[in-house]
């Protein structure tokens, strides 16, 4: 089971500046990260989650994490 506040801060901390939440959708290895990153200004929507899965990948790798769906925006 992943720790909410764990990951999110793992994302929040490589995204510096970025609104970041995280919900289990599923029995605490499915989650839903819902981030708004300044850093995502002019990128495609592969590459926003790219920099969201990122700091997280370890805790797939493992198994912590088995699903991660994104939602990424600009702040505005």
């Amino acid at each position: 089971m992943a720790d909410l506040e764990q990951v999110r801060t793992l994302i929040a901390e490589a995204l510096p500046g970025a609104e970041v939440e995280v919900v289990d959708e599923a029995g605490g290895d499915h989650l839903r990260a819902v981030v708004a990153a300044p850093q995502f200004e002019g990128l495609s929507r592969i590459d926003q989650h790219r920099l969201v899965k990122a700091p997280v990948q370890h805790l797939m790798d493992d198994g912590t994490i088995h699903a991660l769906s994104i939602s990424a925006s600009t702040p505005g």
